[in-house]
C-alpha cells in the first residue's frame, strides 16, 4: 500500500492556509526581530527617551527612524530570511500542528489523560538545548529536559542529497518521529530505558536504544492513521516517502554507506527494514498498545 501527502512543498500547496502550531520557536540566523514600530523594542524606547528629554514628539522621531536607511530592527535581529527556508518552516509549523491535533485525541481516547504540547526549535548551524548544544550536524533531534524539539532546516535537503529521501512526507515524518520521543518522554518510557542502559553493558544498552527509536517510528504511523482521518491529507501513491526517509536512515544502510560494512551490535536505531516495519504496523494500527517494541522477541 502506498499514500501520499496531497501537499508537497515543491508541486501543489494545499498545506497552505491550514492552521499552524503556535508552538513554534524560530531562532534561525536570518529571520527578523520585532521590527522598531511593530512593538517598543529596545531601540525604541530609547528613542522615546531621547524625544522627551529633547521636548520633541517621539512619535514623530520613531517614524522618521523607521523611514530612514534599512528598516531597523531590536538588538538582535536581522534581515528576512529566505523564502524557501520560510516556506518550510511554514510547513513545518503545520505539520506539528497536526501532532498536536492528533495527540490531543489520542491521549485523550487511549490513555484517558491530557497531552502536553512540546515546543519546536528552529534553528541554523548551532543552538544551545538543556541536553547540550544542538547541531545541524547531528540531525534533528528531542531533549527530554527541555521538552523541546530541535531541527535546523538544512536537514530538509540533507534527506534528499545525502539519505536520498525526498518530498515533504520524508521531512513530515521526520518531525512525527520526533514529536513521538516527546510522547515516549510524558509516558516515563525515555527515563526508565536512560536508567536501565546505565546498568547495562554498551551492547544492551545499545539494544534497548534500538527498541526506543523503533517504538518513536511505531508512534510516528500512529500519527499518519488518525491524521488522515482528521485531516484527509493522504492519498494513494506515495507512503513510500516516509518509507524512504525510515529506510534510508537505517543503521545497516548508514553504516554500509560509510563503512562499508555493518556491524548490528552497534546499532542505535535500528536497521532499514526494522524502521519501516514499525513505522508501517503504527500506520495501519492507529493503536498505541501495539506498540510494545521493549517486549517484543523479534524486531
Amino acid at each position: 500500500m502506498r499514500v501520499s501527502l496531497l501537499f508537497t512543498i515543491d508541486q501543489s500547496m494545499k498545506w497552505q492556509g491550514r492552521e499552524s502550531s503556535q508552538n513554534v520557536d524560530d531562532r534561525r540566523k536570518g529571520t527578523t526581530a520585532k521590527k522598531v514600530g511593530a512593538g517598543l523594542g529596545i531601540g525604541s524606547i530609547l528613542i522615546v527617551i531621547i524625544g522627551l528629554l529633547l521636548g520633541q514628539d517621539p512619535a514623530q522621531l520613531l517614524s522618521q527612524f523607521q523611514g530612514s536607511g534599512s528598516e531597523a530592527t531590536e538588538a538582535g535581529g536581522v534581515q528576512q530570511a529566505g523564502s524557501a527556508d520560510d516556506e518550510l518552516a511554514a510547513f513545518v509549523g503545520v505539520v506539528l500542528k497536526d501532532t498536536e491535533d492528533v495527540w490531543d485525541k489520542v491521549f485523550a481516547e487511549q490513555l484517558n489523560r491530557e497531552y502536553a504540547h512540546p515546543q519546536l526549535v528552529l534553528f541554523t548551524d548551532q543552538d544551545r538545548s538543556a541536553c547540550g548544544y544542538a547541531s545541524s550536524a547531528t540531525g534533528p533531534f528531542y531533549c527530554p529536559a527541555d521538552q523541546k524539539v530541535y531541527i535546523d532546516l538544512g536537514f530538509y535537503q540533507e534527506l534528499k542529497s545525502r539519505f536520498g529521501a525526498s518530498g515533504d512526507f520524508a521531512m513530515a515524518y521526520v518531525v512525527a518521529h520526533e514529536v513521538a520521543h516527546h510522547v515516549q518522554n510524558l509516558l516515563g518510557i525515555t527515563g526508565q530505558v536512560s536508567q536501565q542502559q546505565a546498568r547495562m553493558s554498551e551492547e544492551k544498552a545499545n539494544d534497548l536504544s534500538v527498541r526506543l527509536e523503533l517504538q518513536a517510528d511505531f508512534l510516528a504511523g500512529v500519527w499518519v492513521h488518525h491524521a488522515q482521518k482528521m485531516k484527509n491529507f493522504l492519498e494513494e501513491g506515495d507512503l513510500e516517502e516516509a518509507l524512504g526517509a525510515a529506510q534510508a536512515i537505517g543503521d545497516d544502510r548508514i553504516q554500509m554507506r560509510s563503512r562499508g560494512y555493518v556491524v548490528p551490535e552497534s546499532f542505535t536505531h535500528g536497521s532499514s527494514e526494522q524502521r519501516m516495519r514499525w513505522l508501517t504496523k503504527g500506520l495501519k494500527t492507529g493503536d498505541m498498545a501495539q506498540g510494545d517494541t521493549f517486549a517484543a522477541r523479534q524486531l
